[in-house]
C-alpha cells in the first residue's frame, strides 16, 4: 500500500466504522469515501454534485489495482473530494445495487465486471459507467484523472444533458429489469439448452464459450439431467470432459482443494486466483452428481477434496462458512500457490522432486510469467487424462502433505470473513448432497452447525432473515437469493436426516418468501423486498451466472416443496414462475441452466418414495443407501418413522396412510396422484425406480 496520504486533518473516512472487509481496505484511503446510504446523496444534493460510485469486494484483483494506482494517490482523491461526492459499495454485501448499476453498465458499455464504476446524478441515476480504469490514460483505455475532470467539467456545462441521457438510461432498465416475458415453459427448453452448451462446447479442453473461461457447475448440472432424461451421450461426455478438464488444471488447488474462481486460458491452467465459497459449494454438486451418475472415484474424490478446503480454510469460529479468499498475497497475486523447480527439490529431495515435476508440469525456467511473479514460477497442473490411479497413489498423497506443509509456511492471501447467508445456504445444500451419497455423516453435521447459526444469528423475531454477519454484528436486509438458497438448503439437510423440523422452518421461509418478494401481477421474485431499501428499479433476476439466480432456484424449491408435501399449489406456482421467465429464457436458454435444472424437475416425470420403518432398520438403512448411491435427479424421499410420523402427517398428509407392511420397513413410490404397491426390499424398490424414474 502506499504511504502516501492527503493532509487534512483527520486521516480515516466515513468507511471507518463500517464491517465490510472491502470496506474497511478503503477506509484509510485519501479518497472521502462515504458508505452507501442517506447521508451520501443528502450531502451530494446539497452540494450540487455527481456521485462516483465504485463498486468491488475483498478479494477482486483488479479492485486491488485500481486502488493502488488511484483511490491511494493525492491527485485523484483531491479530484473526487473537490467535485464529487464519493461512495464505495461490497458488491457482496449489497448485491442488489451491484446488480442494478452492473446492468447499467453492460446496457451503456456492452461489458461488465469488477471494480464497477458508475457516475450518477444526486438523485442516483447513471450517466457513466465502466469497469477498471487506469490512472492515467493509456494504450487507448481513458484513464481515470482525465475522466474525472472532464465529467466535472461536463457536469457544470451541459448538467442538463447528462440528466437527460441519465433518465433515458432509466427508463430503459426499467423496461428490461421489471417485466417478465411470459409464454409455455416446455420440454423444448431443454432441448434448446443442450443444443446451445453443445454448439459452444470445447471439445479438447472441455468447458464453454470463450476466454476467460469460468467453471459454471450449473451448466455441469443440467447436463447430467438431460443426459438422464435423454440418455444423450453428447451431454454426458461434455459434463465429464469439462470437470476432467477443471480437476487437471491450474484452476484446481491440487494441493489444498477447492478451486480459484475463473481460467484466463482455453486449458484451465492459468487461473484468476481468488477462491469463492459459492464456486466450491456449486462444484461440489457437479462432481457429486458426476459420481452418482457414473461412479468413477475421481469425481468423490474432487468433492472430498473441496469439502476438505471449506471446512479447513472457509470456516468461521461459529461453524458457519466465511466468504472467499484474495487473489492477491503479500508477495503477488497468486503467489501463494506459486512454485519453483528448487522449493521442490528443498522440500522433497531429488527423487520425489523429480517425480512432482513431471506429475504437476513443473519447469525449471517455469510455466507462469507475471510482472509480479517473474520467471521460474510454476502453477501446479496435470495434463488431461492424467488421473492419480495412474501413479502411486500413496506417493502423491504424502508429496501433497509435503508440499502442503511447506506452502502453509508462506504468507497467506486474506480472507474476507463475511458470513453471507446465501452462499452458506448454497454450501450447505452441497454438503448435505454429499454426506448423502458418499455415506458421510460429517458433511451433514457441517451443514447443520452452519444452518443452525444461520438460524440462532441472520434470522429476525418476524421470521425475515438478515444478509451478512461480520464482526459479531448481522445486518442488510436479506435479499431473495438469501431465502432462495436456505430454502434449498433446509429441503436438503431433510432429505439427508429426515427430521420434520427442516421442512417445517423450509415452508416458514418460503410464506415469508411469497409474501414480501412474489410479484403477484406479473408472477416471479423481485431481488428485494416490500419492505427493503428502494432503488432506481426493483428487479427480478433469472440468469444463471455465477451464482443461480434466486427466481432459478425458487422454482426448484416450489417444485421440491410440491413433491414433499403433496400441496398441488406449490406446482402450481411452480409453473406459473416458469410460464412467466419462459420467453425470456428461449432467446438463450443456456445462459439460465440452473432454470433448466429445475423446469426438468417439474416436466417430469418425477416421483416420490415414502419408506416407512425405522432408520435403525437395516432394510430402512439398505433402501436409503441404495437411493443415495443412484443418480434420481427427480426423486423425493421421507422416511416416515416412529419419531417422525405425527409432524409428517401436518407437514406432508399424504403420507398419513403409507405405513410399514407386518412391520417391515416398507417402501411406496408415487407419482402424480397415484402410489405403486408398496415393496418391502431394497431390490424390489429399485426394480421400480427403473420402470419409473
Amino acid at each position: 500500500m502506499s504511504s502516501e496520504t492527503t493532509e487534512r486533518p483527520n486521516p480515516h473516512n466515513h468507511l471507518t466504522h463500517e464491517k465490510s472487509p472491502y470496506l474497511q481496505q478503503h477506509a484509510t484511503n485519501p479518497v472521502d469515501w462515504y458508505p452507501w446510504g442517506e447521508e451520501a446523496f443528502r450531502c451530494a444534493t446539497a452540494e450540487h454534485k455527481p456521485v462516483f460510485l465504485s463498486i468491488g469486494y475483498a478479494t477482486c484483483h483488479w479492485c486491488h489495482v485500481m486502488a493502488r494506482e488511484s483511490f491511494e494517490d493525492p491527485g485523484i482523491a483531491d479530484i473526487l473530494n473537490t467535485s464529487f461526492i464519493a461512495i464505495k459499495v461490497d458488491r457482496e454485501e449489497r448485491p442488489d445495487i451491484d446488480s442494478v448499476y452492473m446492468t447499467a453498465c453492460q446496457l451503456m458499455t456492452g461489458q461488465g465486471g469488477w471494480p464497477l464504476t458508475i457516475i450518477m446524478t444526486p438523485d442516483r441515476k447513471p450517466f457513466f459507467a465502466g469497469t477498471y480504469l487506469p490512472r492515467h490514460t493509456r494504450a487507448g483505455m481513458k484513464g481515470l484523472s482525465e475522466l474525472l475532470q472532464e465529467v466535472a467539467r461536463l457536469w457544470q456545462v451541459q448538467r442538463d444533458a447528462l440528466v437527460t441521457g441519465a433518465d433515458q438510461l432509466i427508463a430503459r432498465l426499467a423496461e428490461i429489469l421489471v417485466v417478465p416475458d411470459d409464454g409455455t415453459a416446455d420440454q423444448s427448453l431443454l432441448q434448446k439448452g443442450y443444443e446451445e452448451l453443445a454448439q459452444s462446447f470445447d471439445s479438447v479442453n472441455g468447458g464453454f464459450g470463450r476466454i476467460p473461461r469460468f467453471p459454471i457447475p450449473t451448466h455441469i448440472l443440467f447436463l447430467l439431467r438431460f443426459w438422464k432424461r435423454t440418455g444423450s451421450a453428447l451431454s454426458l461426455r461434455m459434463a465429464e470432459e469439462t470437470l476432467e478438464g477443471l480437476r487437471c488444471g491450474g484452476i484446481h488447488d491440487h494441493l489444498g482443494g477447492g478451486f480459484h474462481r475463473y481460467s484466463t486460458d482455453a486449458e484451465w491452467r492459468v487461473p484468476h486466483f481468488e477462491k469463492m465459497l459459492y464456486d466450491q459449494a456449486l462444484l461440489v454438486m457437479a462432481f457429486t452428481e458426476a459420481w452418482q451418475a457414473t461412479k468413477k472415484p475421481l469425481y468423490k474424490k474432487t468433492a472430498e477434496d473441496i469439502i476438505a478446503y471449506v471446512t479447513r480454510d472457509l470456516l468461521s469460529p461459529e461453524g458457519a462458512f466465511i466468504s472467499a479468499e484474495d487473489a492477491d498475497s503479500p508477495d503477488g497475486e497468486g503467489a501463494f500457490y506459486l512454485w519453483t523447480r528448487k522449493e521442490l527439490d528443498d522440500l522433497l529431495g531429488f527423487e520425489d522432486s523429480t517425480f512432482a515435476a513431471n506429475l504437476f508440469n513443473v519447469r525449471k525456467k517455469g510455466n507462469f510469467f507475471s510482472a509480479e511473479a517473474g520467471t521460474g514460477k510454476n502453477i501446479l497442473f496435470k495434463k488431461k487424462g492424467e488421473g492419480d490411479h495412474q501413479h502411486d497413489e500413496s506417493r502423491i498423497e504424502s508429496i501433497r502433505q509435503t508440499l502442503l506443509a511447506g506452502r502453509a509456511k508462506r504468507p497467506r492471501p486474506r480472507r474476507d470473513e463475511k458470513i453471507l447467508s446465501d452462499w452458506n445456504g448454497l454450501m450447505i445444500a452441497a454438503l448435505a448432497q454429499s454426506s448423502r451419497a458418499f455415506d458421510n455423516p460429517d458433511y451433514y453435521r457441517s451443514g447443520e452447525t452452519a444452518m443452525r447459526f444461520i438460524l440462532d444469528h441472520l434470522r429476525l423475531p418476524d421470521g425475515s432473515l438478515w444478509h451478512r454477519y461480520c464482526d459479531g454484528e448481522a445486518a442488510v436486509v436479506a435479499f431473495a437469493d438469501d431465502y432462495a438458497c436456505c430454502i434449498w438448503a433446509l429441503i436438503e439437510l431433510y432429505e439427508t436426516s429426515f427430521d420434520p423440523a427442516w421442512l417445517a422452518e423450509a415452508l416458514v421461509l418460503d410464506r415469508y418468501q411469497k409474501q414480501h418478494f412474489a410479484d403477484t401481477r406479473e408472477n416471479g421474485y423481485f431481488t428485494t423486498s416490500d419492505n427493503g431499501e428502494t432503488l432506481i428499479v426493483r428487479k427480478k433476476e433469472i440468469y444463471d451466472g455465477a451464482v443461480p439466480s434466486a427466481n432459478s432456484v425458487t422454482l426448484g424449491n416450489l417444485v421440491l416443496l410440491g413433491h414433499l408435501t403433496g400441496n398441488p399449489s406449490y406446482e402450481e406456482q411452480a409453473a406459473r414462475l416458469a410460464d412467466a421467465f419462459s420467453g425470456i429464457i428461449r432467446r438463450s436458454p443456456s445462459s439460465f441452466s440452473f432454470f433448466l435444472c429445475s423446469l426438468d424437475h417439474l416436466l417430469g416425470p418425477a416421483s416420490d418414495v415414502v419408506i416407512s420403518g425405522e432408520q435403525s432398520d437395516p432394510e430402512t438403512t439398505r433402501m436409503i443407501h441404495m437411493i443415495r448411491q443412484t443418480f434420481l435427479p427427480s426423486l423425493t424421499v421421507h422416511v416416515r418413522s416412529s419419531a417422525a410420523s405425527l409432524a409428517l402427517d401436518a407437514l406432508a398428509p399424504f403420507t398419513k396412510f403409507l405405513n410399514a407392511q407386518n412391520r417391515k420397513a416398507t417402501a411406496y413410490l408415487c407419482a402424480g396422484q397415484a402410489c405403486r404397491s408398496p415393496v418391502t426390499t431394497a431390490e424390489a424398490l429399485m426394480e421400480l425406480l427403473k420402470e419409473k424414474v
